[in-house]
């Protein structure tokens, strides 16, 4: 019997959806977070597991004619995602230790991003798709190498009891500066890979200038009246939630129109938004259900059928993945890890810095899927760096207890955040 195609994109949420939560638990009991379940289950129900062992019954959930609505959702999901990961970068978390912060951040960028552009010299010619020139391949390679996972290193930070600890303050005001930062690089190289002409790239550089000029000094305003209405009169009314939805498609929409990506506008509209009483709590409390329970593991699933383990074959290949990894680990744990001792930490709590700041998870794959979208790497590349972004998740946990063992230190609550797992 042949499936419509609503039944057919239902049967596969279903399927990603239990798959997902059925693995979570086995993370859990290992001590690590949820996306990394995700990640593997993505994995498994694609090419590398399912398409290989029951090539039948992939080719029956997964068709090619599916995959549009399905990448569609998980777009949506991403941009509901960056929304709320937006939300989360309070201006607050620098308060104190803005000048550690900003050096540390800045150096765990640079480092890395330097290894990676550098990793292109001798990845370009094998690896690079046909018809890119070096500079775009050569700008993803240094972002994929720098981004660092904020909600990640929230949760982990938080089921360890380092929260309010010095290096776990640290950690997540460095993590904020690089969210931002890494984001702003990376709607640099999309507005190179997408343009066709130096004018070109200028003109959307200048456009995006204009952009975050409107949403500083005119949408930020109007943000703020709704918040005071929000308070004074009925809170967060369906009208005023339809209003902030408005608002945040078409601040996604305009940058993918300028050309830099739905996700830039949709997390700079998260940015944007006051954080006085109660807007943003009262938000995250209606969209991250949704956005992460219901939406998120689809791209999870999307980003799987993209990944196939086949094409990272032979000993060169798996070396050049080790290698990638290394340079990946290098460049954030050392990038980190020195200038947070030049500040003050001691040698362990900077340590546990840099492991932290290593950690990549999801936001590793959002920037991987960008580049795929782009054309600027090829399925292998991706595959390599998916494999990196896990290594480096996984040995997230393991290594901080190791590191900052404290028998006296309870284990913090949770924050119940679910988009931070």
């Amino acid at each position: 019997m042949e499936l419509s195609t609503l039944a057919l994109l239902l049967l596969q949420i279903i399927v990603v959806l239990v798959t997902s939560r059925l693995l979570g638990l086995v993370m859990r009991r290992l001590g690590q977070p949820l996306v990394i379940a995700e990640v593997i289950a993505g994995i498994a129900l694609g090419p590398s597991l399912l398409g290989l062992v029951w090539p039948t019954g992939y080719a029956a959930l997964f068709p090619a004619s599916s995959l549009g609505a399905l990448s569609m959702l998980s777009q949506l999901g991403l941009v509901l995602f960056m929304f709320l990961v937006g939300l989360e970068l309070d201006p607050a978390l620098l308060k104190g230790r803005r000048r550690a912060s900003l050096l540390i951040s800045h150096s765990s960028i640079v480092l890395p991003f330097v290894l990676g552009v550098g990793s292109a010299w001798w990845l370009h010619d094998d690896y690079a798709p046909a018809g890119v020139t070096f500079l775009p391949f050569a700008l993803f390679m240094g972002i994929a190498m720098s981004v660092t996972a904020f909600p990640v290193l929230a949760r982990i930070l938080s089921e360890r009891g380092l929260m309010q600890s010095r290096v776990g303050a640290i950690a997540i005001a460095c993590a904020a500066v690089d969210d931002v930062t890494a984001w702003c690089l990376l709607a640099v190289v999309v507005t190179i890979a997408r343009a066709r002409a130096m004018n070109e790239a200028l003109l959307t550089l200048v456009l995006t200038g204009g952009f975050i000029l409107l949403m500083l000094f005119v949408v930020r305003p109007l943000l703020r009246r709704l918040a005071a209405a929000v308070e004074q009169r009925g809170g967060l009314t369906p009208t005023r939630l339809a209003a902030v939805l408005v608002m945040l498609l078409g601040s996604a929409a305009t940058t993918e129109l300028i050309g830099i990506h739905a996700l830039f506008g949709a997390f700079v509209f998260g940015a944007i938004l006051p954080r006085e009483g109660t807007l943003v709590p009262t938000l995250i409390g209606k969209l991250e259900s949704t956005a992460v329970l219901l939406l998120l593991p689809l791209f999870f699933a999307y980003s799987g059928l993209r990944t196939q383990l086949g094409l990272v074959s032979g000993a060169e290949q798996w070396l050049i993945t080790l290698a990638i990894i290394g340079l990946a680990t290098l460049g954030k744990f050392g990038g980190s890890t020195i200038p947070a001792r030049l500040t003050g930490l001691n040698w362990r709590e900077a340590s546990v810095l840099g492991v932290l700041m290593n950690t990549r998870g999801l936001m590793e794959l959002i920037v991987l899927n960008v580049g795929m979208d782009l054309g600027v790497i090829t399925p292998t590349i991706f595959t390599m760096l998916v494999l990196m972004a896990l290594a480096t998740t996984i040995a997230t946990s393991p290594l901080v207890v190791w590191l900052y063992a404290n028998k006296e230190r309870e284990r913090a609550p949770s924050s119940g955040r679910v988009y931070v797992e």
